[in-house]
């Protein structure tokens, strides 16, 4: 395994999953629900950027490895999921659009692997409308961790529609991927 700083960026992504999910358990007498929900949307914005920031530095570094190709979307995925489900617990997101979003990254995640092992990984590479509903997440997530701690930021109606969003690219997305691998998964399973 290599170590350089894009890999430690990304097992920075890791090792903040466990500190923004505890902070929606610290009694209120620690800290303040406006006060948490403030701090945890900052980790995520702060390792959303560590994600685009690692891949960056990796290929102008000329860093990048298979392990860090790994690494990289299974920390996304896992902080996605685990704030996800955090947010469903509180209430601030609907249970189906969490179960879209976490099945989607799950489905895909198999068939990029299976699609790898036979050699035809191109054909599930990133496409534009992976990255539009990333974009979607990363905006939509951070709102929705604030809720109402800003008084004048209308963060929760702004992340509410922006995990719609995201959710109906999830899908979109899982479909373009389905269909672009389905003439080789028809073939194979022949």
């Amino acid at each position: 395994m290599p170590l350089n700083l894009p890999i430690l960026l990304t097992w920075l992504r890791i090792v903040m999953i466990p500190l923004v999910v505890g902070m929606f358990y610290l009694p209120e007498s620690w800290l303040s629900v406006p006060a948490r929900d403030v701090i945890a949307a900052a980790a995520f914005v702060l390792a959303a950027l560590t994600d685009w920031f690692d891949g960056w530095l990796a290929r102008r570094w000329q860093q990048t490895s298979a392990f860090g190709a790994f690494l990289d979307p299974v920390a996304d995925k896992l902080m996605v999921s685990a704030v996800l489900l955090v947010l469903l617990d509180l209430g601030r997101v609907d249970v189906f659009v969490s179960l879209i979003i976490i099945g989607r990254e799950l489905t895909i995640s198999a068939l990029r692997e299976w699609m790898a092992q036979i050699g035809a990984a191109a054909s599930v590479a990133v496409h534009r409308i992976g990255k539009f509903k990333t974009a979607a997440q990363m905006v939509a997530i951070p709102c929705l961790l604030l809720d109402n701690a800003i008084s004048w930021f209308p963060a929760r109606q702004i992340g509410g529609v922006l995990i719609i969003v995201a959710a109906i690219l999830t899908l979109w997305s899982m479909l373009f991927y389905m269909q672009r691998a389905w003439p080789i998964i028809s073939e194979r399973s022949r």
